[in-house]
C-alpha cells in the first residue's frame, strides 16, 4: 500500500514519535510511506528510515492554513495514496477540503486517529468525517461515542505501541554513566524518581514536587528528576516550579533536566517513573515506554495511563490527586527488587502496525467490492 500520514509537525511529542515509529514499521513491511507536515527535528530520522517527508505548513490553526488546500490537492493527485491517515485537526480540514474537488473514484480512503479528547466543536468534528476512526484508548473511544454521532462499527481502539525490544534490550554503559555523574554529581548513590513530560501545568509537576517533599522525609536518599523542556509560553510556569521547589526545601532533592534525547537510557536509570497528569490523559506514552524498559511506574488511576497500568502493572495505581498515597506507593516500589513486567501484545508496536494495517485493508477491500 501507499500510505500518507498527515500531522502538524515533527518535534518530540508522543504523536510525532508514534508517527515516525509507525512509518518505519510500514517500510520494513514493504509499504510505501509518506508523511506531510511542516517538518522538525524528527524529519531527518523519518527519511533515514526509508519514508519520504513532504514539507507543507499545515500546522497553524488559522485561516492562512487554508492556502494549503490547492497544494494539498496537487500532492494527493501526484502521490495517489491508497490511504491518507490524518492525526490532527487542521491537517484533516485541509485534506478534506482538498478532496472535495477530486472525483470520488480517485480519492484515497481516509483514516483519522483521535490522539486526544478534543474539545467538542465543529472544528474537532472534522476528525469524524474519516472512513474509519481510530481511538488510542478505551477512554478516548468512549469520549468520541458520547460526543459525536459516530457508529460503533466505524471506530476501532488501537493502543499506541512501543518497540519493547528497543527499550528492554539495552544496558547502562559505563561511558554514559561516567558522563551522567560528572554532569549530575548530586545523583550519585541516590534512588532516582523520574517525572517525564513537557513542562505544562496539567502534566502534574506541582503535584510531583508535593509528593517528593513527603517522600524524602521517609527516604532522604531519593532524588527527583523532572525531564522535559518548557515550550514557548510555558517559561513562567517553569519559574513557578523552581520557586515551589525552593519553598519546599527541595533544591538539593529535585533537578530539572530539560529536554533530553536519551530517554530510553533514563528509563533504565530510574528506580520509579511517575505519571501525575491533573486530568485524564488519552494514552500516556511515557507509562508504556517506562514499563517496556522494565522500570516500575506509579500513576494516578485515570485516563489512558490507568488502562496501561491496569493491564501491565496494577500495583502502581494511585487514587487521583492523592500525593500522600503517591509517595507511599513510590516508597513501596523502591523498597522492592525491580519486578518482571510483561507488556501485553496490544501495547506493542507490532500490534499497533498490524491492527492499523487491517483497518486499511478492510477499507480498501470494501471499496473494491462490487
Amino acid at each position: 500500500m501507499r500510505i500518507l500520514q498527515a500531522l502538524p509537525a515533527l518535534y518530540s511529542g508522543g504523536v510525532e514519535r508514534g508517527t515516525v515509529e509507525f512509518a518505519a514499521d510500514l517500510v520494513k513491511r514493504g509499504h510505501e510511506s509518506f508523511v506531510v507536515s511542516k517538518g522538525g527535528p524528527m524529519a531527518e530520522q523519518l527519511r533515514g528510515q526509508g519514508s519520504k517527508h513532504i514539507f507543507m505548513p499545515i500546522h497553524r490553526k488559522s485561516l492562512a492554513s487554508f492556502g494549503q488546500i490547492l497544494p494539498m490537492r496537487k500532492l494527493l493527485l501526484e502521490l495517489k495514496p491508497d490511504i491518507v491517515h490524518v492525526r490532527s485537526r487542521m491537517p484533516a480540514w485541509i485534506i478534506f477540503l482538498a478532496l472535495k474537488s477530486i472525483p470520488a473514484n480517485e480519492r484515497p480512503a481516509v483514516v483519522s486517529t483521535f490522539h486526544g479528547m478534543y474539545s467538542v466543536t465543529p472544528y474537532s468534528a472534522i476528525m469524524t468525517r474519516a472512513n474509519h476512526i481510530i481511538a488510542v484508548s478505551k477512554c478516548v473511544r468512549d469520549y468520541v461515542l458520547n460526543n459525536y454521532p459516530v457508529p460503533d462499527e466505524r471506530l476501532t481502539v488501537i493502543q499506541r505501541g512501543v518497540d519493547v525490544d528497543a527499550f528492554r534490550q539495552r544496558e547502562l554503559s559505563s561511558q554514559w554513566l561516567d558522563r551522567w555523574f560528572r554532569q549530575y554529581p548530586q545523583l550519585a548513590q541516590q534512588k532516582i524518581i523520574m517525572m517525564p513530560g513537557r513542562i505544562s501545568r496539567w502534566k502534574g509537576q506541582l503535584d510531583f514536587l508535593a509528593m517528593m517533599a513527603q517522600l524524602v522525609r521517609e527516604r532522604p536518599d531519593c532524588h527527583g528528576i523532572i525531564v522535559g523542556g518548557a515550550e514557548p509560553g510555558k517559561e513562567k510556569f517553569l519559574e513557578e516550579l523552581e520557586k515551589e521547589r525552593a519553598r519546599l526545601n527541595l533544591v538539593d532533592k529535585v533537578s530539572f533536566l530539560g529536554q533530553r534525547n536519551d530517554m530510553t537510557t533514563l528509563y533504565l536509570l530510574a528506580d520509579v517513573v511517575c505519571h501525575m497528569s491533573t486530568k485524564p490523559e488519552p494514552f500516556g506514552r511515557t507509562v508504556t515506554e517506562a514499563l517496556a524498559s522494565g522500570t516500575p511506574v506509579a500513576a494516578f488511576d485515570r485516563g489512558g495511563a490507568a488502562e496501561t497500568l491496569r493491564a501491565c502493572f496494577p500495583e502502581g495505581l494511585v487514587p487521583p490527586d492523592d500525593t500522600g498515597a503517591f509517595a507511599k506507593t513510590a516508597l513501596t516500589l523502591i523498597g522492592k527488587p525491580r519486578p518482571q513486567i510483561e507488556i501485553p501484545w496490544r501495547f506493542r508496536l507490532e500490534a499497533q502496525t498490524e491492527t492499523t494495517l487491517q483497518v486499511y485493508e478492510n477499507l480498501l477491500s470494501g471499496r473494491r467490492a462490487p
